[in-house]
């Protein structure tokens, strides 16, 4: 029993939580990290392009609309959301 628990536990978490990728300019960056409710903590690697870098990370659905006026306020582009279908925590 307890097994099924928490793999619904996990179904759960999953359908409540956004995979969100951006580009934003590496001097927002740390701003984000401080402002942004992530799961643990963003994944950022640098772009090809000089200045920039790209953050991956997992946020909870309720914040969502909250993160993305941060993200477009600190210049994020080519923001993509993606649902998760399973997530192991």
């Amino acid at each position: 029993m307890k097994s099924w628990l928490s793999e619904s536990d996990r179904f759960l978490k999953a359908r409540k939580s956004k995979y969100i990728l951006f580009n934003i300019p590496n001097d927002k960056v740390l701003k984000l990290v401080k402002f942004c409710p992530f799961l643990r903590g963003p994944t950022v690697l640098p772009l090809l392009e000089e200045g920039w870098s790209s953050m991956h990370s997992v946020i909870n659905d309720e914040d969502f609309w909250t993160v993305l006026n941060k993200l477009e306020k600190c210049g994020a582009q080519g923001i993509l959301v993606i649902p998760i279908e399973k997530m192991i925590v």
